[in-house]
């Protein structure tokens, strides 16, 4: 792939059904097994949702953007949105026992897991997901 792929939503739940497509698309170019399709699918969903909910908190007015380039025999997506951001060093392990019934969390462990490499800048505003593709 030698362009970026870029996807620009409002922050409407309702938006989250452009995340498919989107990976399909970057399926199409990258030529990734189905495994990868569907951590990269998850992943992102669970990340454009945190997005639109915890970052924007579903104003309308506020953008989603997620980017996606493909390296040598990986794909990097960023997603990002015009909140406060957070720490992630403050996210509860959903894991351990004192937190299995609180909510919050489970999203990021979800992506750590699912993803080959996960990183958080601009102050928790944007979210970076590294996946191998061969």
């Amino acid at each position: 792939m030698t362009e970026e792929l870029e996807l620009t939503i409002k922050s409407s739940p309702c938006q989250i059904k452009y995340v498919e497509d989107f990976v399909k698309n970057l399926m199409c170019k990258c030529k990734f097994d189905q495994e990868v399709y569907d951590n990269i699918l998850i992943s992102l969903t669970e990340a454009v949702n945190n997005a639109i909910i915890h970052g924007n908190k579903t104003n309308n007015k506020k953008l989603v953007r997620v980017n996606c380039t493909e390296k040598t025999r990986k794909v990097v997506i960023s997603i990002s949105d015009e909140g406060e951001g957070f720490n992630p060093k403050k996210i509860k392990d959903p894991t351990l026992l004192e937190n299995i019934e609180c909510c919050g969390g489970r999203g990021v462990f979800i992506m750590k897991q699912l993803s080959d490499e996960i990183q958080f800048l601009d102050e928790g505003r944007t979210v970076e997901l590294h996946f191998r593709t061969a």
